[in-house]
């Protein structure tokens, strides 16, 4: 089942990721913005997302502060035109092989499969549930590793979660 979510999501995500590292850079196809939260919508066919970037992040290596180089860090929840969210994330770096993302939504824990230098859940169930825990939560949690063996911490608000993820999805059809 992992497989073909994955193969679903790649297909998906191949727009957002031009996108995603683009529109740190360029803004004109953002249609709204609430508090922490972005909405964009792009393409042909029509994507829309809601997007955020990290409000505090540590890299640690062997247990000790590291600096390290990382491009863009963005957690997205991504709609085409059947209205269901893909939860994913860019840590700006690839991550470890055969790793996860831990994923913690003010005290509910989740797990996002890695594919280079993104992760996203593993079932349309599971994006679902992320989904419904960031619409209730305050905060989003993402621990990962990187394939040079750096762990990060990235520490989202979720303030205008709510509203910039229903933006996408009315903008998208859900």
């Amino acid at each position: 089942m992992i497989t073909l979510w994955k193969g679903l999501m790649g297909a998906a995500l191949a727009g957002v990721a031009l996108s995603g590292a683009a529109l740190a850079q360029v803004s004109d196809n953002r249609v709204s913005a609430s508090t922490d939260w972005s909405v964009f919508v792009d393409g042909n066919p029509q994507q829309c997302w809601s997007v955020s970037a990290p409000k505090e992040t540590v890299n640690t290596k062997n247990g000790k502060p590291a600096t390290v180089r990382r491009g863009d860090i963005l957690l997205f929840v991504t709609y085409s035109a059947d209205g269901k969210g893909i939860v994913s994330f860019s840590g700006g770096y690839p991550f470890a092989p055969d790793s996860t993302v831990d994923l913690d939504v003010s005290g509910t824990k989740f797990e996002l499969y890695v594919d280079g230098e993104w992760a996203w859940a593993g079932t349309e169930d599971d994006d679902a549930k992320i989904v419904a825990a960031m619409k209730a939560g305050s905060s989003a949690v993402l621990v990962a590793r990187s394939a040079k063996g750096t762990q990060t911490q990235d520490t989202f608000s979720l303030s205008g979660f709510s509203a910039a993820v229903d933006e996408a999805a009315k903008r998208c059809g859900g």
